[in-house]
């Protein structure tokens, strides 16, 4: 199998044999085809070149046009540093530097043919079977043997010439190649350069998307090795970070066909909202980009984000201005080299000889024709050679002349330092240099440290790569004149001057690149699926509150979202207020009862000796009186702010007025029918219908209320809440935390439960007693007072447990319980004492005392009641009245009321 070196020598073997054979010959003619395309200069140390001199030919042809910035003024400034170099006595003294400049025609296949001059020298000739005409041994020229090689600038002639060299152990220094691809040591492994890879530029023109607040981006590649590992590092550099989303990522294609640019722009447009274009494409393919958007009436919609291969170049912009307005692009940062300028505008066709593409040049900036083998056939216009670069056509130096030179000096440097480690005090070259290890060299070259042509530090790291600083620029028109303008600088971070930003709509605010709006406060993101700077806005509805950008949570129970949603802050908490009016009209009910009930005990205890008091039961009154007071005041600690006291009243309070009044007007209905009962048996009276036995079957009642009280404070002793569930309405901002003592509706059905119970059997008692004549004591006042508050409890139960779900709950509640207690010690005080308070005041001549009379003759008197008014309903109406007012005659002499007390009579 042949090796590669065996391939690359035959392939060399031909190429030399035939350049040396045209010199041996004829001494006049001119140099070997192999320099017709290449600058030589003689030297005691070789550096290879390469530069674009051309662009790449189309239909077939390796080159095209003549690049007169990219190609002319690198080559140019190589040529200038290797002049400065051979000229510094400091560095490298005595030692010359030649140099073999190729041109790679921007084609990495071309450039890789070019580039195998630069390994012939390491290449041993098989000369044997190539005789000379004459027969004689042929002479071969001795090859220039390259130790170092400046170039290339494209990323992918480099990694293609990368591949060769370090076969050859041949460092290279590139000053334009910027892909990542390039800093694998491991496959690169002899390749530095003195720009900064484009994962650095990728990473600064993240940080400018971000800056700009563009999450939602298209990018779009030249294919090849520079645009598409740019394109690729920017990917996933963002899909790291994760703040921006890539909307498309499109390829241009090395030969484009026709139209292919327009479909481009449509498939851009096709989301519309990803406006920013992240560009890693060369200088041709950009300026069919803004020419394809021009003709597509899309000016100002996209807004272009270039890398360095747009930079600050006029190029692609000329004539499409306008639709290049507010580009921004990024740059490695340069300096202009001054004296690089008069060097070059000094060149001319006579003192520059050496570039043997300086005519090709000349005519093609000055617009001329050199001759009859000019290269301008049409071209009216003869070239004189007395036209001045920078007088007679426009200059302006190209932006990577500072790398060129820094990279030459990079090699010259590490050069240098070997030549003083090798050579220490040997004038020129010594025999340990004569032949350059070139692993050893690159040692050198990785540790080399100088301030470059711009005055910037040149140093290399372990891959071989410079640090990342880049000027930021700003395609802007000002006053009908476009320029690139500075808006900042990266060096590990982003400075970026947003004052100085001006965009083609001439709108102070900032243009948008988002799939969607940013959510406002209190609102989460529901990302779309896939496509994560893609999303919907949903509000945090309820209780929820906006706990991070893309959920919502439930605040706690006691609390509620604030104003803006994002965050929780504690409900309000409300009380029943005296000023309410829930809370006046109970209270003013309860003071009137209070004052009518203290004007009754006041009396009653003034004329407490009188009939009407004596025949009322004076004992068992002032109980009465004692539980309507009761229920008067049990309206305070209801509606008192609550705490463990006022819950504690409530309690023994709720029930206890109730229960005075029930047990003791049970007593009295008890009492009066077990007498009348008794009565149509025998005249003998019934037991415990004294005073004192009243008392003591009254309190007897009451204890049980107070039982049942103080097993409720064993088993639960008071305390305070806050419901809020009563007010937790669907609106949170009215929500409320209601105040209120621990008793349940249980509890309070309990508590008055048995109160209600005397009243249901006092109200049985009542109807039983109904038929009782009115000249004795208070049976049907009594009968009354109860159908009365029975009807009165009847509309409470259903107002009270009605309102259970009502946000006003807790005041209806109150309200009711309080106003119900009020108005049933009301109705008993109304129609229980009323009548004789106003017999005491205002008819003092009623209330004297009246005969006595049997325990006998009283129960006569109403069983002959009780038969007339069967009378009166088995007779027409003037019979019935008739028999009825006989029998009252005979049966009571005076027409007057007489009040009769059990207890004045015998028992």
């Amino acid at each position: 199998m042949v090796s590669a070196f065996e391939w690359y020598g035959c392939l060399l073997l031909l190429t030399g044999v035939a350049g040396s054979v045209s010199q041996r010959t004829d001494p006049l003619v001119p140099p070997a085809p192999e320099y017709a395309h290449s600058i030589r200069l003689d030297g005691d140390i070789i550096l290879g070149g390469l530069f674009p001199v051309h662009a790449r030919g189309e239909r077939g042809a390796p080159c095209g046009e003549l690049k007169k910035e990219k190609g002319i003024h690198r080559l140019e400034a190589m040529l200038f540093a290797i002049d400065l170099i051979n000229k510094d006595p400091d560095l490298l003294p005595n030692v010359t530097l030649g140099a073999r400049i190729l041109d790679t025609c921007s084609r990495d296949t071309y450039a890789l043919e070019q580039s195998l001059t630069f390994v012939q020298a390491l290449i041993e000739r098989d000369s044997t079977d190539v005789r000379c005409t004459s027969g004689e041994q042929p002479i071969f020229a001795k090859p220039d043997k390259i130790i170092g090689v400046i170039g290339a600038a494209a990323s992918s002639v480099s990694i293609m010439v990368a591949n060769i060299l370090r076969l050859f152990k041949i460092p290279q220094i590139s000053y334009a190649s910027t892909a990542p691809e390039l800093s694998d040591n491991t496959r690169y492994d002899f390749f530095s350069r003195v720009v900064p890879p484009d994962s650095y530029q990728a990473q600064a023109m993240l940080d400018i998307v971000t800056a700009m607040g563009w999450n939602y981006v298209s990018t779009l590649a030249s294919e090849g090795n520079y645009g598409e590992s740019g394109v690729e590092a920017f990917v996933q550099i963002s899909r790291e970070s994760g703040g921006v989303c890539i909307a498309q990522s499109l390829k241009i294609p090395r030969e484009p066909r026709l139209g292919e640019f327009d479909k481009i722009i449509l498939r851009l447009l096709e989301t519309p909202h990803a406006r920013a274009i992240v560009m890693f494409a060369n200088e041709d393919d950009i300026r069919r980009v803004l020419d394809a958007a021009k003709r597509n009436n899309q000016t100002g919609h996209f807004l272009w984000v270039g890398s360095d291969s747009w930079g600050s170049k006029i190029s692609p912009v000329v004539q499409q201005e306008s639709v290049a307005e507010g580009a921004i692009t990024i740059l490695p940062k340069r300096a202009s080299i001054e004296a690089f300028d008069r060097y070059f505008k000094s060149r001319s066709l006579s003192n520059n000889r050496r570039n043997v593409w300086f005519a090709e040049f000349w005519e093609e900036n000055f617009g001329c024709k050199l001759g009859m083998h000019g290269k301008r056939p049409g071209s009216p216009k003869k070239c004189t050679g007395l036209e001045k670069v920078g007088r007679d056509s426009t200059y302006e130096q190209e932006g990577k002349v500072q790398f060129v030179m820094d990279a030459v000096y990079a090699m010259a440097h590490a050069l240098h330092r070997m030549h003083r480690d090798l050579c220490s005090g040997y004038p020129g070259l010594c025999p340990r240099m004569s032949n350059i290890d070139g692993k050893e060299l690159l040692g050198y070259i990785r540790n080399v440290s100088f301030n470059g042509s711009a005055k910037t530090l040149v140093v290399f790291n372990e891959n071989g790569d410079a640090p990342g600083r880049y000027d930021i620029y700003q395609y802007q028109i000002t006053n009908g004149s476009a320029e690139y303008r500075i808006i900042g600088h990266w060096t590990d971070q982003l400075h970026l001057n947003m004052n100085a930003m001006q965009w083609a709509s001439r709108d102070s605010s900032m243009p948008a690149s988002v799939c969607s709006l940013p959510c406002q406060t209190g609102e989460r993101k529901k990302v779309v699926k896939g496509v994560p700077c893609c999303w919907h806005c949903e509000r945090c509805e309820g209780y929820h509150y906006q706990a991070s950008e893309f959920t919502c949570q439930l605040c706690p129970y006691e609390q509620r979202p604030d104003q803006n949603r994002t965050s929780c802050q504690p409900i309000p908490i409300i009380k029943l207020e005296w000023h309410s009016p829930w809370a006046v009209v109970p209270v003013f009910i309860a003071i009137l009862g209070i004052l009518a009930t203290t004007f009754v005990v006041v009396t009653f205890v003034r004329y407490n000796d009188t009939p009407i008091v004596r025949a009322s039961g004076r004992e068992m009154s002032y109980v009465l009186l004692t539980g309507i007071f009761l229920c008067y005041v049990t309206t305070f600690p209801m509606i008192a702010e609550p705490g463990v006291a006022v819950c504690s009243f409530r309690r023994i309070f709720l029930g206890l007025g109730m229960c005075f009044s029930y047990a003791a007007l049970l007593t009295k209905t008890n009492r009066i029918h077990r007498i009348f009962e008794q009565g149509k048996q025998s005249v003998a009276a019934p037991r415990f219908i004294s005073p004192a036995s009243q008392l003591v079957i009254t309190f007897s009642l009451i204890s049980v209320q107070l039982m049942g009280v103080f097993v409720w404070f064993v088993a639960d002793p008071p305390h305070t809440v806050v419901d809020y569930g009563e007010q937790r309405t669907q609106d949170p901002e009215n929500a409320r935390g209601v105040l209120k003592c621990d008793i349940s509706d249980l509890s309070l059905i309990c508590s008055l439960g048995y109160s209600i119970l005397l009243m249901v059997t006092c109200t049985v008692y009542a109807i039983k007693t109904r038929g009782v004549p009115e000249t004795f004591n208070e049976a049907k006042p009594i009968g009354f007072t109860m159908y009365t508050t029975c009807i009165i409890w009847l509309a409470f139960i259903p107002i009270f447990f009605g309102t259970a779900q009502s946000a006003e709950r807790m005041y209806i509640q109150t309200t009711t319980l309080t106003v119900s207690l009020s108005l049933s010690a009301s109705v008993s005080l109304g129609m229980l004492y009323m009548p004789k308070v106003y017999i005491i005041i205002l008819h003092p001549e009623q209330n004297v005392p009246k005969r006595k009379r049997s325990f006998k003759a009283i129960v006569t008197a109403a069983t002959m009641t009780n038969k007339l008014s069967q009378l009166a309903s088995e007779r027409p109406n003037g019979e019935v009245k008739t028999e009825l007012c006989e029998s009252v005659d005979n049966s009571t002499p005076s027409t007057k009321t007489t009040y009769v007390s059990y207890t004045n009579h015998a028992i």
